[in-house]
């Protein structure tokens, strides 16, 4: 089972990914976690990499596309992986098509988990998140018991800069913008699964499995 995940933050892609890794028992693989191994394995790709990260540069898309090709590589990837925050360009979806018709394992489905904007920064502006361990709540949809507090180890919780509206408006500016002709290129390959993530979380995980167990 080889799946790109593709949705704008605040969708629920994380939510879903962790139990598509579990239910096909396959690993998650995100570009941030591969670099972070690549570079302190100190591989040749990922000393590159860090090159341009120390710079506060982008990483280039070959170089992108090489490191997770070697990690596609990898043993435990056998029975296939979930891509998550990869390809983020049209650039990138091509030129990891290319890798894996080299390798002869050709992806088995994009899901795209789609909510509606409005919903998105609600979603987005209610996180609050703990100082201490790091667990994630919402003022709406999971709130803490006390105020502020977090349930699990009694930490403050906060607002991360990120999440406030104008902020979140234009990160999803920038995933539409980026992501839109990635969704024309898988749709037009045939592959791509667009569910509702609006919907209640076993629903939305329901409607991707009958999907991907299909194919």
């Amino acid at each position: 089972m080889r799946i790109v995940l593709l949705g704008p933050p605040g969708a629920g892609k994380g939510t879903q990914g962790e139990r598509l890794v579990k239910k096909y028992n396959i690993p998650h693989i995100s570009t941030g976690d591969i670099f972070r191994a690549a570079i302190k394995e100190g591989t040749e790709l990922g000393l590159k990499a860090k090159e341009y990260m120390d710079k506060g540069e982008l990483v280039p898309d070959e170089l992108v596309v090489n490191i997770v090709k070697e990690r596609l590589k990898q043993p435990d990837c056998d029975n296939g992986y979930l891509l998550d925050g990869f390809p983020r360009t049209l650039a990138q979806a091509e030129a990891l098509d290319e890798a894996l018709q080299e390798m002869g394992t050709p992806l088995t489905g994009v899901v795209n988990v789609d909510v509606d904007q409005e919903e998105l920064v609600e979603r987005l502006t209610g996180r609050r998140v703990c100082r201490s361990c790091g667990s994630s709540f919402h003022v709406q949809f999971n709130p803490p018991k006390v105020r502020s507090v977090c349930d699990k180890c009694g930490g403050e919780l906060y607002q991360r800069s990120d999440d406030t509206v104008e902020t979140v408006k234009q990160r999803l500016e920038v995933y539409n913008n980026q992501t839109e002709p990635l969704i024309k290129y898988y749709d037009e390959k045939g592959i791509l699964f667009t569910v509702d993530g609006s919907k209640d979380i076993d629903e939305v995980f329901k409607e991707i499995t009958s999907v991907l167990d299909k194919q």
